[in-house]
């Protein structure tokens, strides 16, 4: 039995499941706003602590590493990331899971082959990426001060 594109594409979507789009962006919002609501709540307790608005930003940043690490490596983060969906990728926590997950996939393989190897195969273009993107904006913002 041999079907066109069309046909094999309207019954993939005839099987597909329908998302339940509404129910989903809203689990996201309630996600990411309670993960940024967390995040207030680590900048307020340091700077209760007495530190200043700068460092007090800096160690919420760390605080929020090492939690999202820690809940990846409990694989609590994957439970939260199926719950809230696309609200669990904040850029510091989620970014945090895409290098700790791979890491922790494959150090089987390894410390060297394996985890060091593989902890950046998510992470790494962004990386790149963004490197590579400040460099060009920076060039041209230099050139056109000229």
């Amino acid at each position: 039995m041999e079907l066109s594109n069309q046909e094999y594409q309207a019954y993939v979507e005839h099987l597909a499941e329908k998302s339940p789009l509404v129910k989903n962006m809203a689990l996201a919002f309630v996600t990411g706003g309670g993960i940024c609501v967390v995040g207030q709540l680590i900048m307020n307790g340091w700077t209760a602590a007495g530190l200043g608005k700068d460092d007090a930003g800096m160690m919420t940043s760390v605080t929020l590493i090492l939690i999202s690490v820690l809940l990846t490596g409990l694989n609590l983060y994957n439970r939260l990331a199926r719950f809230g969906g696309a609200g669990t990728l904040v850029p510091i926590t989620g970014f945090a899971n895409a290098v700790a997950s791979p890491a922790i996939d494959f150090k089987s393989e390894g410390i060297i082959t394996g985890m060091a190897a593989k902890m950046f195969v998510i992470a790494g273009p962004v990386i790149v990426y963004g490197i590579v993107s400040s460099v060009i904006y920076g060039v041209i913002l230099m050139l056109l001060r000229l």
